[in-house]
Formats: structure tokens, sequence, C-alpha cells
């Protein structure tokens, strides 16, 4: 097997019931509960008009404007899978346009996150498919390889493994790791609530902001009166 030009099986992805779970939550809440560490940065903007991404990763890692291994991922696809693909954030060439992504609307793809360029914009828009890219350009791609699939990639910093749950809103994408998904998702669910109940405490006018000053004073802060 060559490395740098081999495709592998995805060993374990997470539950649908969990993809449903999860797809509920806004994204921002699920990252403060894995403590604002990871993140696929803010190149990343989505290019479909409303809705968000949830369901597991496909990866993908290609020559920057090479798309010969994308085309393989989709073929691959399982209905509801989320293809991510690190193409070294190069925009020079697009990975996708209107043809790709109708055959992965047909396939049942739940969408994609591209570190590289898509072109036919208005087509992403029209089809409204959960897709988050780095930018746009009308060059289209190669299809000469190499590239690898379902091996582990980065966007950012944020490492992705097969199987592992991606998330995506207006807010930007994020990766659950899959061995960390249902505690991550407890966790949010206990912020939610909480939010929740701060929520109606502020539209009753009994919210609590002691604590600023509390956190300003513990900080040496002068304060002064207000009168």
């Amino acid at each position: 097997m060559s490395i740098g030009f081999r495709i592998l099986r995805r060993e374990r992805t997470v539950s649908a019931d969990l993809v449903a779970r999860f797809a509920k939550l806004p994204v921002a809440n699920v990252s403060d509960s894995m403590s604002r560490m990871s993140a696929a940065g803010p190149r990343l903007q989505k290019v479909h008009r409303e809705g968000s991404l949830a369901g597991p990763a496909i990866t993908v890692k290609s020559r920057p404007g090479d798309n010969l291994m994308l085309h393989k991922a989709i073929d691959m696809a399982a209905p509801g899978d989320v293809i991510v693909v690190d193409a070294g954030g190069d925009l020079t060439n697009s990975l996708m346009g209107e043809l790709m992504l109708a055959y992965a609307m047909k396939r049942g793809v739940a969408g994609f996150v591209l570190n590289g360029a898509i072109r036919d914009v208005d087509a992403f828009l029209s089809a409204n498919l959960p897709v988050f890219a780095a930018g746009v350009t009308h060059r289209g791609p190669y299809k000469d390889g190499p590239g690898e699939i379902n091996v582990p990639i980065a966007i950012d910093g944020m490492v992705i493994e097969p199987g592992d749950l991606i998330l995506g809103d207006s807010d930007g994408v994020l990766a659950v790791p899959f061995h960390d998904a249902e505690e991550v998702y407890a966790r949010t669910v206990a912020k939610q609530s909480a939010e929740t109940t701060q929520m109606a405490a502020i539209a009753a006018g009994t919210n609590d902001r002691t604590w600023v000053d509390a956190e300003l004073r513990r900080l040496g802060c002068e304060i002064p009166e207000i009168a």
C-alpha cells in the first residue's frame, strides 16, 4: 500500500441516533463543552443559505487543486455521511462544482467541509446542501492524485478521524471525536439547560450580574462608585 496514495476502510462511526441528537444543538455550545480548544478556523465559510450540518466523517487528504480522491469518496459515501477534505487550503483551483454537488446529493451525502475552493457557487446556494469551504474560484480541478481516503487529517489544528462527528452551523465547523461524543453531548445538554434558565432570568429582570464586579476585584481592577 502506497503511503500518500491509498484508500482505507472506515473502521468505526458515530451512530445515527447520536447524529440526530447533536443536530439539535448549537455548535457554539458544543464547542464550549469541549473547553473551546477545537475549531476548523474562520476561513471555512458556509456556501449554503441556511441549515446546519451533522454527520459522520469520511476524510480525504488531497493534493491542492486535485479532486480525484474526492470523486472516489462520494462514490464510497453512505447516506448521511459528511465528506471532509484537507486540500491544504489552496484556492487556486476548485475541488468541486455543480455536477459533483448534484451527484453527491443523489447519493445522500449530508454535506461537505472543504479546506479548499468550490466553483458554481450559485448552484450551491440554490441546492442548500450544507457545505463549508475556504473560498471560491472559477478555475477547475485536476484529477491526477495522489491522495488518501479515511486517514486522520487536520484543518487549522482541528484533527478529524474517519467516523468522527462533524457539526456545522453559521458559527463554523467542529469535529467531535468518536470516543468523546457521548460525554460531550451530556455536557452540552447541561449547558443548554443552564442557558435556558439564564435567558428566563434575563427576561424576568432577575439575572444575577454580581459576578462581574467580583471577578474584576479578584483581578485587581479598581471600580469607581456609580451614583
